[in-house]
């Protein structure tokens, strides 16, 4: 199955549908820093650094010697800022020119009509400026010739140890009626007549294997400290023998200071009154707890003002290994650039885990729209499509 990865970022899409079993052509992105990281990764696909609106789709199609209407997958998450709820409300406009890249990414599809379409943004754009662009994107894509669904995805509840929300929207051209993935993990494990899940990943489910480190110690290419300790390990290790960026940020005094005066689960309103900053977010300095699941990692996941990112154990930040790990990057999967410009290809990707079931999704074509169904009414709620 051949597939082309637009706003590819780092590679996080592309690196579960590559585990779900596509061939990924070429991965298009605009930002540089983002497109170095793709390129170490996916060494046999095709890195394109450019604006998504001034790419020949047709073009790029020919060069794979491939005709409009014969690639299978064309995949891509524009970027968001425009409907995001972390953005301040007077700069969320219908308008915005983040928002208008949903349109250039429509506009792609159409030229080259591909078999199926995956498209993925934040839980606010599903919803956001009274579902116009939910309208505007399923009904060009069903003048087009689709059959579309969507909905709204909680990334915890497909085996990523992180509660993130995204909307995806699946299309397909070929007359069958997209499916949605079934959840694989839930609060605690079901089995029943409909379905089985597992119960959800925890942040020390993720990363107990991972060396302890003080803030600013450096294992880049370290071992790991034990065997894998679960099947969330042995599969995100896959087969790697150490680690990359597994490096502790070096704190500034007074940060180290605070996070030094916190316990797993406290924040910002348990700090010192000498200690407390005037104003912040609800969870900045907060410090993690192993049996919690991560909440959603951002761009902001190297400072410590920013977030819930403060190790459950020692006193520091989550490197960016470990917050790959609660992204669900497997180890082998390299990030390129300064700290900084790592932290914000693993915040701005798509959950890996989770693409690789949306992925796959495409691939089952044998199972009755009623088994959904039953599946969501024993868990107690219906997913909106």
């Amino acid at each position: 199955m051949k597939a082309i990865d637009l706003f590819c970022g780092c590679g996080g899409m592309s690196a579960g549908l590559r585990d779900a079993g596509f061939n990924l052509l070429a991965g298009v992105d605009i930002e540089p820093k983002y497109i170095r990281t793709f390129t170490e990764n996916f060494p046999e696909s095709r890195s394109i650094c450019a604006d998504v609106s001034s790419i020949d789709i047709l073009d790029l199609l020919e060069q794979f010697n491939l005709k409009q209407g014969e690639l299978d997958l064309i995949a891509g998450g524009p970027p968001c800022q425009g409907f995001s709820k972390n953005v301040p409300r007077s700069r969320r406009a219908i308008d915005s020119d983040n928002n208008k890249l949903v349109n250039a990414f429509l506009d792609q599809c159409e030229k080259a009509l591909p078999r199926w379409i995956l498209m993925e943004n934040v839980a606010e754009m599903r919803n956001g400026f009274d579902q116009y662009y939910t309208q505007a994107v399923v009904e060009r894509l069903e003048a087009a010739g689709y059959k579309v669904i969507h909905g709204v995805h909680n990334a915890a509840d497909f085996g990523v140890p992180q509660r993130r929300r995204r909307a995806f929207f699946m299309a397909r051209r070929d007359g069958i009626q997209p499916i949605e993935p079934r959840p694989t993990h839930s609060k605690e494990e079901l089995v029943d007549l409909f379905c089985e899940t597992k119960s959800h990943i925890t942040v020390w489910d993720a990363i107990s294997d991972l060396r302890s480190l003080e803030h600013g110690e450096d294992a880049e290419t370290d071992t790991y400290v034990s065997p894998p300790q679960n099947e969330y390990q042995r599969l995100i290790r896959n087969g790697c023998t150490h680690t990359f960026n597994h490096i502790a940020r070096r704190l500034k005094p007074l940060q180290l200071q605070r996070i030094q005066s916190l316990e797993p689960g406290q924040g910002i309103k348990d700090l010192p009154p000498e200690l407390r900053p005037k104003g912040g977010y609800s969870g900045a300095y907060g410090r993690l707890t192993k049996d919690m699941i991560m909440p959603t990692i951002t761009r902001w996941v190297f400072h410590p003002g920013s977030g819930r990112w403060g190790h459950p154990k020692d006193y520091r930040l989550i490197t960016i290994r470990e917050a790959a790990r609660l992204h669900g990057f497997k180890d082998c999967f390299k990030f390129v650039g300064s700290y900084n410009d790592q932290a914000g290809q693993i915040g701005n990707a798509v959950p890996p885990l989770l693409a690789k079931i949306m992925g796959e999704a495409f691939l089952t074509t044998n199972s009755h729209p009623s088994e959904v169904a039953s599946t969501r009414l024993v868990k107690g709620e219906f997913l909106e499509t």
